[in-house]
């Protein structure tokens, strides 16, 4: 492992950073700061390294964006099936892109999760191919950049710790491979606690529909951004419309004598 990373860090790069756009459960910011780090003490071109990360950040982008613009919603219920992030990453993703609109793609660069959910919704909502290839490759020179010359100061650092033991390499190599490991336990671990706490408090389709069928006094609250109403036109009958940013204003609208449903996806 040590050997072929020292003899393909380029490549390691280019493959860790590609994994990571597309939404397989590995952290890159370690790989990133292990390349500057490598850089600092030589063992790595740090200008080929940042290249082979932009590249790969917009491959990744758009394939994401591409299917966005054919499948909509169902690549974002696809990315928080495969993502270690909450399934919220989804709904922070779209507050900040109505917010910022297609800028939002580099902001997101740097939230973990919300890098591969921006790439789709920005297919979805339309933003051409060209505007969306260069937000993306300044997203990811901006994002590879920064913490790779966080790496290489720390790198530099580092070699005048163990420069006597020989073994510079070795030790960069190591620690990514423990800070990796513990990153991926770390979420997995959080994500199957969100997920256990959420199946507590969910209730079925079918569930709901015996509730409206026997006359129960029950309101379903549409809790959806504005981008997943556009991609999903379908209500609920009788449901309120309530934007969860909007609840603080218009809490007074949700009548207190009923059981409350609250959807949200």
């Amino acid at each position: 492992m040590v050997a072929f990373v020292l003899r393909h860090g380029v490549l390691f790069v280019f493959l860790y950073v590609f994994a990571d756009q597309l939404g397989i459960p590995v952290p890159a910011v370690p790989a990133l700061l292990a390349m500057g780090a490598l850089a600092a003490v030589g063992k790595l071109n740090f200008g080929l390294a940042l290249l082979a990360a932009v590249v790969a950040s917009l491959i990744a982008d758009t394939i994401w964006y591409a299917l966005g613009r054919t499948r909509g919603s169902q690549v974002l219920r696809l990315l928080c099936k495969i993502s270690l992030e909450p399934d919220s990453c989804v709904r922070r993703t779209e507050n900040v892109f109505l917010r910022y609109g297609v800028r939002s793609l580099i902001v997101a660069k740097f939230v973990p999760g919300l890098s591969t959910v921006a790439p789709p919704l920005a297919g979805m909502v339309g933003v051409g191919l060209l505007r969306f290839t260069i937000y993306s490759a300044l997203a990811a020179l901006l994002w590879a950049g920064t913490w790779g010359a966080l790496g290489y100061l720390a790198g530099d650092a580092l070699q005048q710790v163990t420069d006597l033991s020989g073994r510079v390499g070795s030790t960069l190599v190591t620690l990514l491979v423990v800070v990796i490991v513990v990153s991926i336990v770390v979420k997995w671990i959080q994500r199957r606690r969100f997920l256990r706490d959420l199946r507590i408090a969910r209730i079925s389709q079918e569930a709901l529909k015996r509730e409206f069928d026997s006359g129960q006094p029950v309101l379903v609250v549409d809790l959806r951004t504005e981008l997943d109403v556009a991609a999903e036109p379908f209500v609920i009958p009788g449901a309120l419309r309530i934007a969860a940013e909007e609840l603080e204003r218009r809490h007074q609208d949700i009548p207190r004598e009923r059981d409350l449903i609250l959807y949200c996806s």
